[in-house]
C-alpha cells in the first residue's frame, strides 16, 4: 500500500496558529471580588483546614477568567510564576 499526499509540507519553525511564550499582557475578565479568608476554628479551637494559610488583612481575593487558555504558559503554577495586574476602566 502506498500513501499519496498532494499539497504542501508543513512550514518549519513554531506553529503559526499557536501562541508562543508570552511576556506581554493577557486580557482577562474579572468575575468576582471577595474579602480574604478568615480562620476557621473548630470546637477544640484548632484550625480545621488541612493547610493553614494566613491571608493579609487588607487583601482581596480576585476570581478572573482568561478567555483563551492557550495564551497561558503550559507549566502554570503558583510556585513558578508571579502575576502582575494592570486595571483599565471599560
Amino acid at each position: 500500500m502506498v500513501d499519496i499526499v498532494i499539497g504542501a509540507i508543513q512550514p518549519t519553525g513554531p506553529p503559526v496558529n499557536k501562541p508562543g511564550t508570552t511576556g506581554g499582557a493577557i486580557e482577562a475578565e474579572l468575575l468576582h471580588v471577595r474579602p480574604p479568608r478568615r480562620s476557621i476554628a473548630g470546637p477544640t479551637g484548632r484550625e480545621r483546614r488541612k493547610e493553614f494559610r494566613q491571608d493579609p488583612v487588607n487583601g482581596r481575593v480576585l476570581t478572573i477568567l482568561v478567555p483563551n487558555g492557550q495564551h497561558l504558559p503550559k507549566d502554570l503554577d503558583g510556585r513558578n510564576y508571579k502575576v502582575l495586574l494592570r486595571f483599565v476602566k471599560k
